[in-house]
């Protein structure tokens, strides 16, 4: 006998918590001496079976659903505001949700190594990780159009396309848990399900998702928890499943022109964030909620605080060129704006030139003190904005300052 019938949670709760089911563990090889001694004695462990929500109502204390309908007003609202700008603005946030969110993981790289990595730079390796993150946000909204089983591993695909070993795109088929123990679930802080629910959990949470009667912001953090706690694959779930939070804010149009930096909300209290993510396992989902409201908030106003900053710095180089009126540099401003590393090639084809007409407006904003050049191993030289960089990295520390209760 493989498993014991689930265990439902005690008690009578309007969100259900997670059941638990007793399972033999089978160690792999690669587990290690101490697993493979405990798989000869047939060890056994708890594993979660967390409820099917397709079709559950969350019932939120009052004050907890006031905040997320004016968080997700907040949301809005700068998107709105930054309607016109989108394509200033858009890369830049994007890529300002994926450092955070990959931060929350521990993965932390200068907005310089980042820009780099995405035109090859090879040296830093969680800032390889980090562009990575990027092209799964695009994935994300580029596929908001509908939220599936199928859209949500396009996302994970592109994730960890350079890491073969976690299958990209593939739901786990072996046991995962979460906690300090490495060699085995048993004692573990939490065992998400075994592998055999994991795609029909996944096709219940994105029935949950694709729900219009759940008010926005419940609904993008309630999947959230729920996703986390599925943990579909054997990594990158964190990342992907904030990558479906920014999806969902764009299925339900509440952002329709950036990606806010949401994540970095969270990023002002990751112990916040995952004692949430505890409390809603345990049938409480207030508290996620509350931390994605609160996230936003926080979002919202480290944003504006970027834009400001950029738009002050942008406004200085009208200042400081003194190219021809109807130069390519000029066009080239807004371009380093929202992509403050460039190599000729890109800065062409922004342009729309041939990569040898690149040259000389980058040399006239060398010359103008608005850029630098550094020659990249192995890839010629890169042009890059320290102004810009520098307003990104700020953004990032003040979102990684941590709350204090």
């Amino acid at each position: 006998m493989n498993s014991d019938p689930p265990r439902e949670p005690a008690g009578d709760t309007s969100w259900p918590a997670v059941g638990y089911e007793t399972r033999d563990w089978v160690p792999t090889a690669a587990r290690g001496i101490r697993a493979a001694r405990e798989g000869h004695a047939r060890v056994r462990y708890e594993a979660s079976v967390p409820p099917t929500i397709a079709s559950l109502n969350p019932s939120l204390v009052p004050e907890v659903a006031a905040e997320a309908e004016e968080a997700a007003a907040e949301l809005a609202r700068f998107d709105a505001e930054l309607g016109s700008r989108v394509a200033g603005f858009a890369p830049v946030l994007l890529r300002s949700e994926a450092a955070s969110s990959s931060q929350i993981e521990n993965l932390t790289a200068s907005a310089r190594a980042i820009f780099s990595a995405e035109l090859g730079a090879k040296g830093s390796r969680n800032a390889e990780l980090i562009a990575a993150n990027t092209r799964s946000l695009h994935a994300a909204l580029d596929l908001a159009a509908q939220i599936t089983p199928a859209s949500i591993a396009a996302m994970h695909r592109v994730l960890m396309e350079s890491q073969p070993r976690h299958a990209p795109g593939e739901y786990r088929t072996e046991q995962v848990w979460i906690g300090t123990r490495g060699d085995s679930p048993v004692r573990a802080e939490f065992v998400p399900p075994h592998h055999e629910h994991v795609a029909s959990l996944v096709e219940d949470l994105a029935g949950f998702s694709t729900r219009w009667d759940v008010p926005s912001l419940v609904s993008v953090a309630i999947a959230h928890a729920q996703f986390e706690t599925i943990h579909p694959y054997t990594d990158g779930n964190g990342r992907t499943g904030r990558a479906l939070a920014q999806s969902m804010l764009r299925y339900r149009g509440v952002t329709r022109n950036v990606a806010i930096p949401v994540s970095a909300g969270l990023l002002a209290d990751v112990d916040g964030y995952h004692a949430a993510l505890t409390a809603y396992r345990d049938g409480d989902p207030n508290d996620i909620v509350r931390a994605f409201a609160a996230a936003a908030f926080r979002a919202v106003a480290n944003s504006r605080e970027l834009v400001s900053d950029i738009d002050d710095i942008r406004a200085s180089w009208n200042d400081r060129l003194t190219a021809r009126r109807d130069s390519n540099a000029w066009r080239l401003l807004d371009v380093f704006v929202s992509r403050p590393v460039l190599d000729s090639a890109t800065a062409a084809e922004e342009l729309g030139i041939a990569q040898p007409n690149a040259y000389p407006p980058l040399k006239a904003l060398v010359d103008a003190g608005i850029v630098r050049s550094k020659a990249e191993h192995k890839l010629g030289p890169f042009w890059r904005s320290e102004e810009i960089l520098h307003a990104i990295d700020a953004f990032a520390e003040r979102a990684g300052r941590r709350q204090r209760g």
